[in-house]
């Protein structure tokens, strides 16, 4: 890509896998995260570190200016009051991310880590500071910018392959299932190359059976949320 490419949350346990692809393709990287992490929980060195709080848009400017791509893996709070509940991390902070990459008529590929169950607000993960609520609000807060997006729903988040290799990719919300964060970092990655991953949202697993070979493949078969973003 011609400018970087930016991962807010850069420094969390997706993130930093996320990082590493990106540089392994000798992409310039950003990581934005609050405060720098120590060297061994870290990004790579590669990886240029700018502290910026997704709750506070002045600190966002900079470090996402002329972005060619932005991918947002924020964790979110779960207390229901303060300036850590979802509200302010998963919904607010995105609106304040794609504000400052979209600055000056920009136009990146925004990729967003959601979560399972995003649209179930009855679901008991919501008792937790109304975490679907919000989590559904960033999504569409992406949907509606007008900039090309892919909102990543991931299963639930493992180390290994224990569900198995193959990865699934689904739509509706109706799934359930664990996925490998290696998997949900390299889905995020290869939706940044991938025409066919813009204007969709979808789910991601891990089951037994051979990995599929083609991204692009997987991709295409997914339904666009509306029409397809240029």
């Amino acid at each position: 890509m011609d400018n970087p490419v930016v991962v807010v949350g850069g420094a969390g346990r997706v993130g930093r896998i996320i990082v590493q692809r990106l540089l392994e393709r000798q992409e310039d990287v950003r990581v934005v995260g609050r405060s720098a992490p120590p060297a061994h929980r870290g990004p790579a060195p590669e990886a240029v570190f700018s502290q910026g709080d997704v709750r506070d848009p002045r600190t966002l400017a900079a470090p996402l200016a002329g972005c060619s791509a932005l991918v947002y893996c924020v964790e979110p709070g779960t207390d229901d009051l303060g300036p850590d509940r979802p509200e302010t991390t998963v919904y607010q902070g995105v609106r304040h991310a794609i504000a400052a990459a979209a600055a000056g008529g920009n136009r990146p590929h925004v990729v967003l880590i959601s979560q399972l169950h995003a649209t179930h607000q009855g679901h008991p993960l919501n008792a937790y500071g109304r975490l679907l609520v919000w989590r559904h609000a960033g999504e569409d807060a992406l949907r509606d910018s007008g900039l090309p997006y892919t909102v990543v729903r991931p299963g639930w988040l493992i180390d290994d392959h224990g569900a198995g290799r193959r990865v699934r990719l689904e739509q509706g919300d109706r799934g359930a299932g664990q996925v490998a964060r290696v998997d949900v970092a390299e889905a995020c990655v290869q939706a940044l190359y991938t025409p066919a991953a813009r204007g969709v949202t979808f789910e991601i697993f891990n089951e037994p059976g051979v990995p599929f070979q083609s991204w692009s493949e997987a991709f295409g078969s997914l339904v666009w949320d509306r029409t397809p973003v240029a």
